[in-house]
């Protein structure tokens, strides 16, 4: 396995999780705390904290240390591999999808 696939995997798995891709959803918007981004779940920091370590191994956040508080940013450019990677097989199923039925409007038509 490469590693651009192994990074593909780690966002798949990370954006696997509804309460991950809210936390993305929330960041988009800007920068946030852990306690913010707690605020909306009914889960403690510390399992917000945990869903934030999945985030950051797939590299699709970042902390940055600010005083005391360690406020969180989206970084997107790993999302948009992934992107690629789902357009890339659309576009090959969508030809192949393209050639079947033109390849079925050559079959005579059934008579019953």
């Amino acid at each position: 396995m490469t590693v651009i696939e192994e990074d593909l995997d780690l966002v798949f798995a990370a954006l696997a999780d509804s309460t991950r891709r809210a936390i993305l959803s929330r960041l988009a918007e800007g920068e946030a705390t852990v306690s913010q981004l707690a605020e909306p779940f009914d889960i403690t920091q510390q399992a917000v904290s945990k869903h934030l370590k999945v985030l950051e191994r797939a590299r699709l956040i970042s902390r940055t240390r600010e005083a005391q508080s360690r406020p969180c940013r989206l970084d997107a450019e790993h999302l948009d591999e992934a992107v690629g990677w789902i357009e890339r097989h659309r576009a090959i199923w969508a030809d192949r999808h393209d050639r079947l039925a033109d390849h079925l409007a050559t079959l005579p038509k059934e008579t019953s």
